[in-house]
């Protein structure tokens, strides 16, 4: 699920619009022209956050601010105003901007206001690990694991960069003092590989290191933006 945003920003505007770069960061948004506009689409599109480009509207955006928190007080509400433009007492607003600012910043300051992941969810560079509903996802694909398979990615995952003795993940998996034969942990790796591996024949992110165990290598990749929701996913395989 994107986070939705609800821009409000004019159409003669000194400095580009934000639509573009906010998109390619991962949101879904949706720009208005004035607050008319704004009002009649906050419930239908539902955001999760209002962003009033006061700068390009020419305004202080006050009045525009009090409409909308009147409207939905439960939204967040971002306001970017000029460099040197007052902020006014009265604008309501849940954080303010002033340009110039880079799109990253902006989409720090937007970070606090994103929908809470579910508490039960672990995360490491670009692999996220539902932990109640035993669901990973990374690459945008999403499997279910068995509950060994969730065993041993949970470990790697809180442990990223640090190599895990085969012993060590053979005896958690399998709730068991013995390990003998590991050629069956070697086994369960591969299915792991194919679950978030890009080319499980190459793999990126779990690596063997020979005569020690493995190691999750996820220093060098992109932490997704948006949370892992599985209700909406389009391709679950089971791996057994």
């Amino acid at each position: 699920m994107k986070t939705k945003i609800l821009l409000i920003e004019g159409k003669h505007s000194d400095h580009p619009s934000f639509v573009s770069g906010l998109t390619k960061k991962g949101f879904q948004v949706e720009s208005v022209p004035n607050g008319n506009a704004a009002l009649k689409r906050i419930h239908e599109a539902h955001p999760h956050l209002l962003i009033v480009d006061a700068a390009s509207l020419r305004t202080s955006g006050t009045r525009i601010c009090q409409a909308l928190r009147r409207a939905a007080p439960g939204i967040p509400l971002l306001v970017i105003l000029e460099e040197a433009a007052l902020e006014d007492k009265k604008l309501q607003a849940d954080a303010v901007l002033h340009l110039p600012f880079t799109l990253q910043k902006l989409v720090n300051r937007i970070q606090p206001f994103l929908p809470t992941a579910p508490t039960n969810l672990l995360q490491a560079g670009p692999i996220q690990l539902d932990i109640q509903n035993h669901v990973v996802r990374c690459y945008n694909r999403q499997t279910r694991l068995t509950p060994r398979l969730m065993t041993l990615l949970r470990m790697l995952m809180e442990h990223p960069g640090e190599v895990i003795e085969r012993e060590k993940l053979f005896r958690e998996a399998w709730q068991t003092t013995y390990a003998g034969d590991m050629r069956t942990l070697d086994v369960h790796i591969s299915w792991l590989r194919q679950a978030i591996e890009e080319d499980p024949r190459n793999p990126r992110l779990i690596k063997t290191l020979r005569g020690q165990g493995y190691r999750l290598d996820v220093e060098n990749f992109d932490t997704p933006t948006q949370p892992l929701v599985t209700q909406e996913s389009t391709e679950i395989t089971q791996v057994l």
